[in-house]
């Protein structure tokens, strides 16, 4: 498993990781909510770590069932 921590990677390295990670068409078009660019910009720059980036946004999920 590679290791993807800031301290081993350059910022060029990082961004294209990131880009790995965008599909050609997300389907969310020019109004989607997620972008993620925005999402891991303090991984780009060297801030935090992506498991701190992804353990912020880890939360709860309700559907519309759950909700009835």
């Amino acid at each position: 498993m590679e290791d993807y921590s800031i301290a081993n990677m350059t910022k060029e390295q990082r961004i294209a990781l990131i880009r790995q990670w965008i599909p050609d068409e997300d389907g969310l078009g020019d109004s989607g909510d997620m972008d993620l660019w925005d999402i891991y910009a303090d991984y780009i720059n060297g801030k935090r770590e992506i498991a701190e980036i992804n353990a912020e946004m880890s939360g709860t999920y309700y559907t519309e069932e759950d909700l009835k």
